[in-house]
């Protein structure tokens, strides 16, 4: 496997001859549009191998040219906004990934920093000759290598989500389940606010300020009753229930000196999901028009590359049953170890990307695996939004959907993967192991039912993230406000039932 920040040709054309050029930017683009602008191509090749300063000056000199279509100019203009968020990003030279690593093994040798920097524990590029190191590569390697972990001075626990680990609340969805012989059981009912806080003098003061903050559609046995409580400003005005990737809109004027926060309130109930699979039951689907999309390449972050290929080869072998295929390679891309990730939008395919890199964040293993699935003629598809548990503890996260005939469309999150029971396992637990191939816990909400979707009412510039939504997005008339310049807050209470809530009867098998 090649370093992170690897280029190969065959990639790149593997990618495009699945039309991932403009979709790269949600662009609608076609054949003859791509030929025309091979120097598009040319640039997103020159980027990810780190030749910079020949893709600024190709770009540069294309943009000086007359005049160009629309799409050949934001595909181009694009492409110099992703260098600059790669260097956001990549920041430290060696000597700062040493000092901040010695924070946590004060005796940390340079030879010992070379090995861990040779076994490719320190994510990095060579940019116009220059390494540079992903900005989150020091507290990755406590991620990466036990080893590190090891000579950690202070021994204190890496903390993940509660239920990423067996525990009693998977055994009371379990029973539950069983017992009402339904799939969506334990509901609960909480009050959500999202806040986006723009820095001060982000924006010229005096211009209106654009948001976009993540609301929750109605899904049926998994989130249900969404109701709006509050906003700030006021009159937030809801994307419809259609929209793939739903948001709150609000505008407010910019005052000097001050930041500009928005906010959005609401409540939903949120269900469990189980799903008792029996591997004899599950047949290779008939593929309908309806589910011929989630088989299908989706340049550029699902695309079938000739190493995708090789790897599904490998894991799957001869296995012909679609649910044991889809346990194969949930427990393959479950081995890849979790590790902070770089903004989606400055990586030119995530699923390859992350099958080299030798880690991922949620997103980037969701991809990988939804890829793989498809490969094999398992319909996928993409969910993500908001995790959270009983205490502190939220964070974003990603993980999908997985069709099985008979049992139809089931939750799939290959970040929490399996559940092996530990030194204190309970009768039954063998059964929960693939908990989360099938089956979900109630303390997530999700934003979006697909990625990369258009928004309502749409915006006028690039987005921050282009793939996922989950922090938000904000600009002005004069562009988009990157990540750097706002930050965003998302607290949660229980509530009391909704009207209608207690008398909803739950999915039966």
């Amino acid at each position: 496997m090649t370093r992170p920040g690897w280029f190969h040709a065959a990639r790149v054309r593997s990618f495009l001859r699945a039309g991932g050029l403009f979709l790269l930017l949600g662009i609608a683009g076609t054949a003859a549009a791509a030929q025309e602008n091979a120097d598009v191509t040319r640039a997103i090749a020159l980027i990810d191998a780190g030749h910079f300063h020949q893709a600024q000056a190709l770009i540069d000199g294309d943009l000086a040219k007359g005049p160009l279509d629309a799409p050949t100019r934001d595909a181009l203009t694009f492409q110099r906004e992703r260098m600059r968020r790669i260097l956001i990003d990549f920041t430290l030279d060696a000597d700062a990934v040493k000092q901040r690593v010695r924070k946590q093994i004060p005796d940390l040798t340079d030879a010992e920093f070379a090995r861990f920097d040779a076994a490719r524990l320190f994510e990095k590029q060579v940019i116009d000759g220059n390494t540079l190191y992903f900005k989150r590569s020091p507290g990755n390697l406590f991620r990466l290598s036990p080893e590190a972990v090891a000579r950690r001075k202070v021994q204190t626990p890496i903390v993940d989500g509660p239920n990423e680990v067996l525990n009693d609340y998977h055994r009371k969805v379990r029973a539950a389940a069983l017992a009402s012989h339904a799939t969506s059981v334990l509901p609960h009912r909480v009050r959500v606010t999202h806040t986006i806080t723009v820095d001060a003098d982000a924006v010229p003061a005096g211009q209106t300020v654009r948001a976009w903050v993540p609301f929750p559609r109605a899904i049926p046995g998994q989130q249900e009753n969404v109701q709006l409580v509050d906003s700030t400003p006021a009159s937030a005005k809801l994307a419809p229930e259609s929209a793939l990737q739903r948001t709150a809109y609000l505008e407010k004027p910019a005052q000097a000196g001050k930041p500009t926060v928005f906010a959005v309130t609401y409540e939903v109930t949120l269900y469990a999901r189980y799903n008792s699979i029996d591997a004899a039951r599950v047949k290779r689907e008939h593929i309908t028009p309806e589910l011929a999309p989630f088989i299908a390449e989706r340049a550029p972050h699902i695309v079938f590359t000739p190493d995708m290929r090789a790897f599904s080869r490998r894991v799957v072998g001869d296995e012909k049953n679609p649910y044991r295929i889809a346990q194969k390679l949930f427990a393959a891309v479950d081995k890849i170890p979790w590790a902070g990730a770089r903004e989606y939008s400055t990586i030119s395919n995530i699923s390859d990307y992350t099958l080299h890199a030798g880690h991922g964040d949620c997103g980037e293993q969701t991809l990988l695996l939804m890829t793989l699935l498809r490969l094999n003629g398992i319909p996928t598809r993409w969910q993500s939004g908001w995790m959270f548990s009983d205490g502190s503890y939220n964070n974003i996260h990603d993980w999908a959907q997985v069709y099985f005939a008979p049992y139809g469309w089931v939750p799939m999150d290959v970040t929490f993967g399996r559940l092996i029971p530990g030194a204190n396992a309970k009768p039954g637990d063998d059964a929960l192991e693939w908990f989360y191939l099938g089956g979900l816990d109630a303390y997530r909400i999700a934003f979006n039912d697909d990625y990369s979707q258009p928004f309502v009412p749409p915006k006028q510039h690039f987005r921050s993230e282009t793939v996922d939504l989950q922090r938000g997005e904000v600009e002005w008339s004069g562009g988009n406000v990157y990540f750097d310049q706002w930050d965003y807050d998302f607290k949660w209470q229980e509530v009391t039932t909704a009207p209608g809530d207690a008398d909803r009867k739950t999915a039966k098998d």
